[in-house]
């Protein structure tokens, strides 16, 4: 997966002048803050560098789960077309270009984002590129969600991590008041990314939500640690994202994993394929999240007929309807 054109060119705009050296040294800043989960009271990209590195190293990846996770709730909804978004923790913008791509009848648009230096950047690339009315908001999405009107679409992309786990629960309670059809939260695919993801999801199925992906059910989560639920896209590195990083291979693998929750249920209940397939000669195993509220490896051979063939095309995430479980 690779970025929409015309943020593709925005970013290398802003990209064309800057200093390798000091590129990199804000992308290994950024990366051991976002690995450490640090929660010292510093915004991750504060300074402009760190949101040239983020640009540079990290949008690709983000914009690769965000949009994955929207096709997931767009299959489980087919009929949501939402006319407005609220997007909290919005970084410079990563999950409006995604909500654009997919609906491009997106009227309007509002942006909450703490730092200046990635408000203006995200301002930047949207000019003459973004249709939506879009208006940027600075505040703190723990305490400045109040004053906001409610959206079909509320988002919240790769935030929690940056939160301190007691103000979790009020924060998903006001994003839940002000969604008027859907919530979409997204994660690092990490087994603390799940935890927290786990929590939401029961604080929403709580309040009366439908879960529409990737859970195909509203029953406890089937797997056990040391397993946990996650998903992964594969990304195309630039050359700068390599030279930033050191890397050799022109692709890396993002995980994330994510929980999109509505007022209105699924029109459709389907497995999850919720790990990488197996493949041989004439035969496909899925691990799959069942509607039933189960998890567990099915395998499918040619004997299966069309439904081997649908098998043996899913990837990793992707929603297979096969009938009871």
């Amino acid at each position: 997966m690779e970025l929409p054109a015309p943020l593709r060119q925005a970013v290398d705009h802003i990209l064309e002048s800057v200093s390798l050296p000091e590129l990199k040294q804000a992308a290994k800043t950024l990366s051991d803050r976002y690995r450490a989960e640090l929660r010292d009271g510093r915004l991750h990209m504060a300074q402009d560098m760190a949101v040239r590195a983020y640009l540079a190293t990290r949008l690709p990846a983000t914009y690769a789960a965000v949009r994955a996770s929207l096709d997931a709730l767009n299959d489980a909804r087919p009929d949501f077309m939402p006319k407005t978004l609220l997007d909290v923790g919005a970084g410079p913008g990563t999950v409006l270009w995604a909500t654009m791509d997919l609906w491009p009848e997106l009227e309007a648009a509002v942006l909450l984002e703490a730092s200046a230096a990635v408000r203006k950047v995200g301002e930047t690339l949207a000019a003459d590129a973004i249709k939506a009315r879009t208006l940027w908001q600075a505040g703190d999405v723990t305490i400045d969600l109040a004053g906001f009107q409610p959206a079909d679409l509320v988002t919240c992309a790769y935030v929690l991590d940056e939160i301190a786990s007691a103000s979790l629960p009020k924060m998903v309670d006001r994003l839940w008041h002000l969604t008027t059809d859907t919530l979409l939260i997204v994660e690092p695919g990490t087994p603390a990314g799940w935890q927290r993801i786990l929590a939401v999801r029961a604080q929403l199925i709580a309040a009366g939500a439908h879960v529409l992906a990737p859970c195909p059910h509203e029953a406890p989560c089937p797997l056990i640690a040391p397993d946990w639920c996650h998903f992964s896209r594969r990304v195309a590195r630039s050359r700068l994202h390599r030279l930033a990083k050191d890397a050799e291979v022109p692709w890396e693998d993002e995980k994330f994993i994510y929980v999109a929750a509505s007022r209105q249920p699924a029109a459709m209940r389907a497995a999850r394929v919720v790990a990488p397939p197996k493949s041989g000669s004439g035969k496909v195993l899925l691990k799959l999240c069942e509607p039933g509220g189960g998890a567990g490896e099915t395998l499918f051979t040619k004997r299966d007929g069309e439904l081997f063939r649908l098998a043996r095309r899913l990837d990793w995430g992707d929603a297979l309807d096969h009938g009871p479980a």
